[in-house]
């Protein structure tokens, strides 16, 4: 069977993390409630544990909120300083890309 050529890789997809993150964990704390009243008769028909799996998944859900938006937050101090970095030189030209 023939190679095919190899394509380049497309660059990564830019995805509110936050926003996805933060809709999973609403869905956990709701799922929480929503099992909270029937908890005596989930107990019954050893059940009982899913509504406290669902706050799990809601206080998780905090913790991966918060480490998302310490990451948002730095990639865009990164990319501040990283455009601040960036020095021209008197011909107008980045001494990085420059060749002499």
């Amino acid at each position: 069977m023939p190679k095919t050529p190899l394509h380049p890789s497309p660059p990564p997809l830019e995805a509110n993390d936050v926003a996805i993150v933060g809709g999973g964990t609403v869905v956990w704390f709701v799922a929480f409630l929503a099992l909270l009243p029937f908890q005596g008769t989930l107990s019954e028909h050893g059940h009982g544990t899913w509504p406290w799996i669902c706050l799990s998944g809601g206080l998780l859900g905090l913790i991966g909120l918060w480490y998302c938006r310490a990451r948002r937050d730095a990639i865009a101090r990164s990319r501040a300083a990283g455009a601040a970095g960036r020095t021209v030189d008197d011909n107008g030209q980045d001494p990085a890309t420059r060749s002499d």
